[in-house]
């Protein structure tokens, strides 16, 4: 689609040395994003999208197929043309709709790491990682140093002489690492890059990715649908959902006080409970949550009660059973439903007075099925969530 508006010239600017060292000035976000709108046609794919990255940050876009963060990388990487918004990458705009800036993807610094490698099997392992030196005519010294160092930094320097046709996915996507890192760029991108292979190698790799990118110091933005992985491997977490962001924080952060209800069911397992804030015997942070049968819960509130919230979100792995009940605000006694095994952990079907609980349990003390229990969580673990805005 040819564009209305003809593009400017982005030209590099250099920041001025600051006068008064003390105290020293925050430095400015690595990559910055602020009210990214992506259309096609009249199509809305990302609906004003806007966060920042740290240098040094690895940073990932989580949510279900079709929430637009596969549309929100390839925009910072410049294979898709934004509606309107702007994209900044170490304080020089690189796409803005006010500024009239869209620079091209070969001059953003950046490097992509895609779902399907995109090695190219007619060529051995160093021709591919060396491919895209030759094409910025740098000198052949300077190439076989950078290659070597990369295939070094990925375990595949034995590789180098290999046709790519003769590799495994995990080396083939050990490759495509290599390749990106070798020029030294600003910033890698990566597109659901470890969704190709298996349960086993993918676990590997989530190690060697974060020891890596620790390693080179730079900045990623890494695009997945398996909220595991997002958390194995980032700094921080973007939940998108439907086109926007629904909640930005530390993978901890997100799994103990998610948002809303869809972050709470999205990531990880919770039990959303429904009923309403007890006013009279609530305090600032610390709440009294009425269930709809009636059960008084003690609950935490992330953010101050706005008067229309109706659920809470209890984590399945935050709930004691039996022996495990032990010195807890909320104690409840309930019966065993059902019980699975699932090997790392049994899972419980609980009927209790509100309803019925899932619990996940370790397999080390099992209970048995009817047997009548005592169900215990801490306030901190009955998070308030946000009322729906859908």
């Amino acid at each position: 689609m040819k564009q209305a508006e003809r593009i400017e010239t982005v030209t590099e600017m250099t920041a001025a040395a600051p006068v008064d060292a003390s105290p020293e000035p925050a430095k400015p976000p690595h990559i910055v994003v602020s009210d990214l709108v992506i259309k096609y046609g009249a199509y809305t794919a990302v609906h004003g999208v806007s966060f920042d990255i740290p240098k040094g940050e690895h940073l990932t876009l989580l949510g279900p197929s079709g929430c637009g963060k596969t549309t929100t990388l390839r925009s910072i990487a410049g294979l898709e043309h934004p509606f309107s918004g702007e994209i900044l990458i170490d304080g020089h705009p690189v796409y803005s709709s006010s500024r009239r800036v869209n620079v091209p993807t070969e001059q953003r610094g950046v490097s992509m790491v895609f779902q399907s490698y995109a090695i190219w099997p007619h060529m051995t392992v160093f021709e591919n990682v060396a491919y895209g030196l030759r094409v910025r005519k740098i000198s052949a010294d300077a190439i076989r140093v950078a290659v070597e160092k990369s295939l070094d930094l990925v375990q595949m320097r034995r590789y180098a002489d290999r046709p790519a046709s003769q590799l495994s996915g995990g080396q083939q996507q050990r490759v495509a690492l290599a390749r990106a890192i070798a020029f030294e760029p600003a910033v890698v991108l990566f597109d659901e890059p470890l969704s190709n292979l298996d349960a086993k190698l993918r676990g590997e790799m989530r190690v060697e990715l974060k020891d890596l990118q620790r390693t080179l110091g730079i900045s990623s933005v890494y695009v997945t649908h398996d909220q595991e992985e997002a958390f194995a491997i980032s700094d921080r977490v973007v939940i998108m959902n439907e086109g926007r962001i629904e909640q930005i924080g530390g993978p901890q952060d997100i799994y103990d006080r998610p948002r809303n209800s869809f972050v709470a069911d999205f990531v990880g397992s919770a039990n959303l409970i429904n009923g309403r804030v007890d006013k009279a015997a609530s305090g600032a942070d610390h709440i009294t949550f009425r269930t709809e049968s009636g059960l008084s819960l003690k609950a935490l509130s992330p953010r101050p009660v706005k008067g229309d919230e109706a659920q809470v979100a209890i984590r399945t792995a935050y709930i004691g059973l039996g022996a495990t009940a032990t010195s807890h605000a909320n104690r409840i006694e309930g019966r065993v439903a059902r019980r699975m095994f699932h090997g790392d952990f049994v899972q419980y079907l609980i009927d209790w007075p509100a309803g019925q609980l899932v619990v996940r349990r370790p397999p080390a003390e099992l209970i048995e099925e009817g047997e009548t229990v005592t169900i215990a969580f801490d306030a901190e673990h009955c998070v308030l969530l946000e009322a729906s805005t859908s």
